[in-house]
Protein backbone atom coordinates (compact mmCIF):
# COMPACT_ATOMS: atom_id res chain seq x y z
CA UNK A 1 0.00 0.00 0.00
CA UNK A 2 1.04 3.35 -1.15
CA UNK A 3 2.03 5.55 2.39
CA UNK A 4 0.50 9.33 1.32
CA UNK A 5 3.11 10.97 2.93
CA UNK A 6 5.40 9.65 0.20
CA UNK A 7 3.66 11.05 -2.33
CA UNK A 8 4.02 14.51 -0.77
CA UNK A 9 7.62 13.77 -0.75
CA UNK A 10 7.51 12.56 -4.43
CA UNK A 11 5.39 15.89 -5.50
CA UNK A 12 8.55 17.98 -3.90
CA UNK A 13 11.18 16.22 -5.47
CA UNK A 14 9.72 16.93 -8.80
CA UNK A 15 8.76 20.85 -8.08
CA UNK A 16 12.08 21.49 -7.06
CA UNK A 17 13.86 18.94 -9.11
CA UNK A 18 16.39 18.11 -6.30
CA UNK A 19 16.57 15.73 -3.17
CA UNK A 20 18.65 18.84 -1.44
CA UNK A 21 15.50 21.01 -2.71
CA UNK A 22 12.69 19.37 -1.24
CA UNK A 23 14.38 18.05 1.72
CA UNK A 24 15.29 21.69 2.85
CA UNK A 25 11.37 22.66 1.70
CA UNK A 26 9.89 20.13 3.67
CA UNK A 27 12.10 19.91 6.81
CA UNK A 28 13.90 16.95 6.25
CA UNK A 29 17.34 15.65 5.23
CA UNK A 30 18.48 14.82 2.21
CA UNK A 31 18.82 11.07 2.94
CA UNK A 32 15.28 11.23 4.53
CA UNK A 33 14.25 12.22 1.29
CA UNK A 34 16.28 9.55 -0.56
CA UNK A 35 15.31 6.96 2.10
CA UNK A 36 10.79 7.73 1.70
CA UNK A 37 12.00 7.54 -2.62
CA UNK A 38 12.86 4.27 -2.45
CA UNK A 39 10.64 2.37 0.31
CA UNK A 40 8.07 4.37 -2.16
CA UNK A 41 9.69 2.79 -5.49
CA UNK A 42 9.60 -0.48 -3.62
CA UNK A 43 5.59 -0.07 -2.57
CA UNK A 44 5.14 0.54 -6.52
CA UNK A 45 7.36 -2.22 -8.05
CA UNK A 46 8.57 0.86 -10.27
CA UNK A 47 11.66 2.96 -10.39
CA UNK A 48 10.37 6.55 -10.15
CA UNK A 49 13.54 9.08 -9.76
CA UNK A 50 16.41 9.24 -12.22
CA UNK A 51 19.59 11.03 -10.59
CA UNK A 52 21.95 12.81 -12.64
CA UNK A 53 24.64 15.43 -11.94
CA UNK A 54 21.65 18.51 -12.91
CA UNK A 55 19.12 17.14 -10.07
CA UNK A 56 16.76 14.73 -10.16
CA UNK A 57 13.89 13.59 -12.92
CA UNK A 58 10.43 11.47 -13.04
CA UNK A 59 10.83 8.32 -15.24
CA UNK A 60 7.63 7.69 -16.85
CA UNK A 61 6.14 5.74 -14.16
CA UNK A 62 7.17 8.37 -11.61
CA UNK A 63 5.20 10.90 -13.82
CA UNK A 64 2.10 8.53 -14.18
CA UNK A 65 2.22 8.07 -10.06
CA UNK A 66 2.44 12.12 -10.07
CA UNK A 67 -0.48 12.44 -12.17
CA UNK A 68 -2.67 10.57 -9.78
CA UNK A 69 -0.73 11.93 -6.69
CA UNK A 70 -2.21 15.58 -7.14
CA UNK A 71 -5.74 14.22 -7.53
CA UNK A 72 -5.12 11.76 -4.10
CA UNK A 73 -3.80 15.00 -2.38
CA UNK A 74 -6.15 17.42 -3.43
CA UNK A 75 -8.74 14.40 -1.84
CA UNK A 76 -6.95 14.47 1.13
CA UNK A 77 -7.72 18.02 1.80
CA UNK A 78 -11.25 17.64 1.09
CA UNK A 79 -10.97 14.85 3.78
CA UNK A 80 -9.75 16.96 6.47
CA UNK A 81 -11.88 20.18 5.38
CA UNK A 82 -14.51 17.67 6.36
CA UNK A 83 -13.93 16.28 9.16
CA UNK A 84 -12.80 19.47 10.15
CA UNK A 85 -16.19 21.15 9.64
CA UNK A 86 -18.03 17.56 11.59
CA UNK A 87 -15.77 18.82 14.66
CA UNK A 88 -17.23 22.28 13.99
CA UNK A 89 -13.55 23.37 13.42
CA UNK A 90 -14.23 27.25 14.00
CA UNK A 91 -11.32 28.37 15.81
CA UNK A 92 -7.56 27.67 14.95
CA UNK A 93 -4.54 29.82 13.20
CA UNK A 94 -4.27 29.95 9.40
CA UNK A 95 -1.20 31.09 7.74
CA UNK A 96 -1.06 33.91 4.49
CA UNK A 97 2.07 34.72 2.83
CA UNK A 98 1.53 37.98 0.89
CA UNK A 99 3.40 40.24 -1.01
CA UNK A 100 3.96 43.44 0.87
CA UNK A 101 1.03 45.58 -1.02
CA UNK A 102 -1.44 42.94 -0.96
CA UNK A 103 -1.02 42.81 2.85
CA UNK A 104 -2.51 46.38 2.65
CA UNK A 105 -4.87 46.00 0.13
CA UNK A 106 -6.48 42.63 1.05
CA UNK A 107 -5.01 40.76 3.76
CA UNK A 108 -4.54 43.71 6.36
CA UNK A 109 -8.48 44.52 5.88
CA UNK A 110 -9.69 41.00 5.42
CA UNK A 111 -7.96 40.55 9.13
CA UNK A 112 -10.14 42.75 10.53
CA UNK A 113 -13.15 41.61 8.83
CA UNK A 114 -12.43 38.25 10.38
CA UNK A 115 -12.22 39.55 13.91
CA UNK A 116 -15.71 40.52 14.01
CA UNK A 117 -16.80 37.68 11.72
CA UNK A 118 -14.99 35.32 13.18
CA UNK A 119 -13.01 35.45 16.46
CA UNK A 120 -12.14 31.79 16.77
CA UNK A 121 -10.14 31.99 13.26
CA UNK A 122 -6.44 33.74 14.23
CA UNK A 123 -4.46 35.49 10.81
CA UNK A 124 -1.15 34.99 10.70
CA UNK A 125 1.13 36.95 8.17
CA UNK A 126 4.16 36.02 6.44
CA UNK A 127 5.52 38.68 3.85
CA UNK A 128 6.40 36.88 0.61
CA UNK A 129 6.29 37.69 -3.03
CA UNK A 130 4.25 35.77 -5.40
CA UNK A 131 6.98 33.39 -6.88
CA UNK A 132 7.93 32.67 -3.43
CA UNK A 133 4.26 32.16 -1.53
CA UNK A 134 3.25 29.40 -3.81
CA UNK A 135 6.06 26.90 -3.30
CA UNK A 136 5.45 27.85 0.05
CA UNK A 137 1.45 26.52 -0.55
CA UNK A 138 2.54 23.60 -2.06
CA UNK A 139 5.12 22.43 0.48
CA UNK A 140 2.97 23.02 3.04
CA UNK A 141 4.71 25.98 4.16
CA UNK A 142 1.62 28.14 4.75
CA UNK A 143 -2.39 28.05 4.38
CA UNK A 144 -3.06 30.38 1.62
CA UNK A 145 -0.98 32.54 -0.59
CA UNK A 146 -1.92 36.24 -2.33
CA UNK A 147 0.03 36.19 -5.30
CA UNK A 148 0.41 37.78 -8.77
CA UNK A 149 -0.11 36.12 -12.07
CA UNK A 150 4.00 35.92 -13.70
CA UNK A 151 5.73 33.86 -16.41
CA UNK A 152 5.91 30.93 -14.93
CA UNK A 153 3.47 30.51 -12.67
CA UNK A 154 1.24 27.77 -12.12
CA UNK A 155 -1.82 28.12 -13.98
CA UNK A 156 -5.19 28.63 -13.28
CA UNK A 157 -6.47 24.86 -14.03
CA UNK A 158 -2.80 23.46 -11.99
CA UNK A 159 -4.37 20.63 -10.21
CA UNK A 160 -2.14 21.38 -7.32
CA UNK A 161 -3.79 24.39 -6.53
CA UNK A 162 -7.14 26.12 -6.52
CA UNK A 163 -6.88 29.76 -7.45
CA UNK A 164 -9.72 32.60 -6.14
CA UNK A 165 -9.19 35.84 -8.39
CA UNK A 166 -8.88 38.57 -5.79
CA UNK A 167 -8.58 42.27 -8.16
CA UNK A 168 -6.28 43.59 -10.97
CA UNK A 169 -4.84 46.93 -10.99
CA UNK A 170 -2.66 48.93 -13.84
CA UNK A 171 0.47 50.03 -13.48
CA UNK A 172 1.15 54.01 -13.76
CA UNK A 173 3.91 55.83 -15.04
CA UNK A 174 6.54 57.41 -12.72
CA UNK A 175 8.69 60.09 -13.93
CA UNK A 176 10.98 62.63 -12.69
CA UNK A 177 9.88 66.58 -12.61
CA UNK A 178 11.97 67.90 -15.27
CA UNK A 179 10.77 64.27 -17.30
CA UNK A 180 10.17 65.44 -20.98
CA UNK A 181 6.50 63.67 -20.64
CA UNK A 182 5.77 64.93 -17.46
CA UNK A 183 3.08 67.15 -18.90
CA UNK A 184 1.69 64.56 -21.03
CA UNK A 185 -2.12 63.35 -19.84
CA UNK A 186 -1.00 59.90 -21.09
CA UNK A 187 2.42 58.41 -20.91
CA UNK A 188 3.01 56.14 -24.32
CA UNK A 189 5.37 53.72 -23.09
CA UNK A 190 7.31 53.37 -26.63
CA UNK A 191 9.05 57.17 -25.84
CA UNK A 192 10.45 55.81 -22.75
CA UNK A 193 12.59 53.08 -24.43
CA UNK A 194 15.73 55.42 -24.52
CA UNK A 195 15.16 56.45 -20.71
CA UNK A 196 17.31 54.56 -17.98
CA UNK A 197 14.74 52.28 -15.85
CA UNK A 198 14.23 51.89 -12.30
CA UNK A 199 12.56 48.19 -11.48
CA UNK A 200 11.97 45.17 -9.29
CA UNK A 201 14.71 42.43 -9.50
CA UNK A 202 14.04 39.80 -11.74
CA UNK A 203 12.31 36.70 -10.21
CA UNK A 204 9.87 39.73 -9.10
CA UNK A 205 6.31 39.07 -10.87
CA UNK A 206 6.13 42.87 -11.10
CA UNK A 207 9.77 42.88 -12.95
CA UNK A 208 7.69 40.37 -15.42
CA UNK A 209 4.99 42.49 -15.74
CA UNK A 210 7.08 45.78 -16.67
CA UNK A 211 9.45 43.90 -19.22
CA UNK A 212 6.74 42.15 -20.92
CA UNK A 213 4.84 45.45 -21.42
CA UNK A 214 7.92 47.43 -22.85
CA UNK A 215 8.77 44.42 -25.01
CA UNK A 216 4.78 44.98 -26.51
CA UNK A 217 5.66 48.63 -26.99
CA UNK A 218 8.79 47.63 -28.88
CA UNK A 219 11.89 47.77 -26.84
CA UNK A 220 14.12 45.93 -23.52
CA UNK A 221 14.10 48.33 -20.67
CA UNK A 222 17.62 49.34 -19.95
CA UNK A 223 17.26 48.61 -16.12
CA UNK A 224 19.94 51.18 -14.57
CA UNK A 225 18.83 50.70 -10.71
CA UNK A 226 16.92 48.10 -8.96
CA UNK A 227 14.82 47.38 -5.76
CA UNK A 228 12.01 45.37 -4.75
CA UNK A 229 10.91 48.32 -2.52
CA UNK A 230 8.61 50.33 -4.56
CA UNK A 231 9.37 53.77 -2.11
CA UNK A 232 12.70 53.22 -3.24
CA UNK A 233 12.12 53.22 -6.82
CA UNK A 234 10.00 56.00 -6.61
CA UNK A 235 13.02 57.88 -4.49
CA UNK A 236 14.85 57.29 -7.38
CA UNK A 237 12.79 58.69 -9.68
CA UNK A 238 12.49 62.03 -7.87
CA UNK A 239 16.49 62.26 -7.80
CA UNK A 240 16.23 62.15 -11.64
CA UNK A 241 17.74 58.37 -11.73
CA UNK A 242 15.28 57.29 -14.26
CA UNK A 243 12.12 56.38 -15.11
CA UNK A 244 9.71 53.34 -13.64
CA UNK A 245 6.02 51.70 -13.64
CA UNK A 246 4.56 51.30 -10.54
CA UNK A 247 1.12 49.00 -9.11
CA UNK A 248 -1.47 51.75 -8.25
CA UNK A 249 -2.16 50.74 -5.13
CA UNK A 250 1.87 50.61 -4.43
CA UNK A 251 1.80 54.21 -4.89
CA UNK A 252 -1.08 55.30 -2.09
CA UNK A 253 0.20 56.75 0.63
CA UNK A 254 4.00 57.60 -1.21
CA UNK A 255 5.38 61.32 -0.92
CA UNK A 256 4.84 61.88 -4.55
CA UNK A 257 5.78 65.74 -4.64
CA UNK A 258 8.85 65.48 -6.83
CA UNK A 259 7.69 62.91 -9.49
CA UNK A 260 4.68 62.74 -11.93
CA UNK A 261 2.24 59.67 -11.96
CA UNK A 262 0.81 59.02 -15.35
CA UNK A 263 -1.80 56.87 -16.50
CA UNK A 264 -0.19 54.78 -19.37
CA UNK A 265 -1.35 55.55 -23.06
CA UNK A 266 -3.11 52.56 -24.47
CA UNK A 267 -3.24 49.00 -22.76
CA UNK A 268 -2.03 49.65 -19.40
CA UNK A 269 0.08 46.96 -18.04
CA UNK A 270 -1.11 45.34 -15.13
CA UNK A 271 -1.05 43.02 -12.26
CA UNK A 272 -3.45 40.22 -11.06
CA UNK A 273 -3.47 39.08 -7.55
CA UNK A 274 -5.01 36.15 -6.71
CA UNK A 275 -4.88 33.97 -3.68
CA UNK A 276 -3.92 30.07 -3.69
CA UNK A 277 -4.93 26.96 -1.85
CA UNK A 278 -4.08 23.59 -2.00
CA UNK A 279 -6.51 22.02 -3.67
CA UNK A 280 -9.14 20.40 -1.95
CA UNK A 281 -8.49 22.37 0.72
CA UNK A 282 -10.63 25.74 -0.26
CA UNK A 283 -13.69 24.36 1.75
CA UNK A 284 -11.91 23.86 5.03
CA UNK A 285 -13.90 25.89 8.06
CA UNK A 286 -11.06 27.71 9.01
CA UNK A 287 -9.87 28.57 5.30
CA UNK A 288 -13.33 29.08 3.82
CA UNK A 289 -13.98 32.13 6.21
CA UNK A 290 -10.11 33.77 4.96
CA UNK A 291 -10.68 33.38 1.49
CA UNK A 292 -14.30 34.97 1.43
CA UNK A 293 -12.66 37.53 3.60
CA UNK A 294 -9.66 38.36 1.10
CA UNK A 295 -12.89 38.31 -1.51
CA UNK A 296 -14.62 41.37 0.59
CA UNK A 297 -11.26 43.06 0.80
CA UNK A 298 -10.78 43.29 -2.99
CA UNK A 299 -13.62 43.86 -3.67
Amino acid sequence: MIEARRLHILRAVADHRTVTAAAAALYLTPSAVSQQLTALEQETGHRLVERSAKGVRLTPAGEILLSHTNAILAQLERAEAELAAYRSGAAGTVTVASFATGIAQVVAPAVARLAESSPGIRLRVQDAEGDASLPMVLDRQVDIAVAVEYRGAPAADDPRLTHVPLYAEPFDAVVPLNHRLADAEEVPLADLAKDPWIGPYPGNPCHDVVVLACENAGFQPRMEHSSDDFRAVVALASADAGVALVPRSALRGMDLSAVVVRPVDGVAPTRRVFAAVRRGAEGHPLIQPVLEALGEAAG
